[in-house]
């Protein structure tokens, strides 16, 4: 059954220049940047607060703090369901690359930035909603996730990953605003102090079908804690360099789009609730359309359901009760 899936991997620059293609979803933070009047303004800005902040972190042998800059790829996989030989966009994220301005070098660092599904958006905005509509007490539907978990586990274990990647993917997401984090006294020297939730979230369980373990963690002098998504070590499969670029990119994006949060005025303290309608925060020169992302996810759902899940549901069904 597994030889009916083929991925098929695409990479394109992510920079001041960028356009989304067609099939580019539009949810994706990086594509919503790039449109619009302010669409080169926002992608300058987005990146030079990247560079900054990775030089920030990696301050050693750096006394300029110029050294670093990061090169963005948005890593498109379609997917083809049974040699149909119809591709079907399946995820999309970033991946990070370290250009070091003293020695020339480029090294490739994480992907999995921004991570996006076309498939998630269709659990979380199509199946979860219909399920809990019209009920007094929120649940979730039975099997919820399974399938999106399988194919991206397929995914990474696949030829097409190995191929394109050398280390595999890291995941990082902006904390619950639901959840309550209390900082403990691990302290790593790039990822910060670590946090630990008062209870699991629904992201925690989705992610967790995907064969990732969540560790939470604040850098220094952020002012909220990131979740973290992998595999493996997070702490030792990834180099200080590797990490850096991840959180550089990450964080950057979280401020622009969730400023009431990670571009909050007051820090996280060592019990710490994230809220989403706090008012004592600073908004970046960027600009970006929040509302229209949210009503977009529930139209690509929809046609993750139309073009993906109900023409191949009875293949999809089988793979999925076959696969280890």
């Amino acid at each position: 059954m597994n030889n009916e899936f083929t991925f098929t991997v695409k990479s394109l620059i992510f920079d001041e220049h960028y356009r989304p293609s067609d099939n580019t979803r539009i949810t994706t933070n990086f594509a919503n940047l790039a449109r619009g009047e302010s669409r080169q303004a926002n992608l300058r800005n987005a990146l030079k607060m990247i560079d900054n902040r990775f030089n920030a972190l990696a301050s050693w042998d750096n006394p300029n703090g110029d050294r670093y800059a990061i090169e963005l790829e948005i890593i498109s996989v379609d997917i083809d369901i049974a040699g149909s030989g119809e591709a079907f966009p399946s995820i999309e994220v970033l991946k990070t690359n370290i250009i070091d301005h003293k020695t020339g070098e480029r090294t490739e660092g994480i992907v999995g930035n921004n991570f996006s599904s076309y498939v998630r958006d269709y659990d979380f905005s199509v199946v979860l909603l219909d399920h809990n509509k019209g009920k007094p007490q929120f649940s979730i539907p039975e099997g919820f996730g399974e399938l999106h978990g399988k194919l991206f586990k397929h995914f990474v274990n696949s030829s097409a990953y190995k191929q394109n990647f050398k280390k595999r993917p890291v995941i990082c997401l902006s904390v619950s605003d639901s959840k309550t984090y209390v900082r403990t006294e691990n302290q790593h020297p790039v990822l910060g102090f670590e946090y630990e939730p008062n209870e699991s979230s629904l992201t925690e369980q989705y992610f967790k079908k995907m064969g990732l373990q969540v560790r939470y963690f604040m850098p220094p002098n952020s002012v909220a804690p990131l979740a973290f998504y992998f595999f493996g070590d997070l702490l030792n499969d990834y180099t200080n360099l590797e990490l850096i670029s991840t959180i550089s990119t990450m964080e950057t994006f979280q401020k622009i789009y969730r400023p009431e949060i990670y571009n909050a005025n007051a820090v996280a303290g060592k019990r710490y609730q994230p809220n989403l309608k706090n008012q004592d925060h600073s908004l970046t020169q960027i600009v970006y359309d929040r509302e229209e992302r949210s009503r977009l996810a529930v139209e690509q759902g929809k046609f993750a359901h139309e073009h993906f899940i109900k023409p191949y549901q009875t293949v999809l069904e089988q793979w999925s009760a076959n696969y280890a």
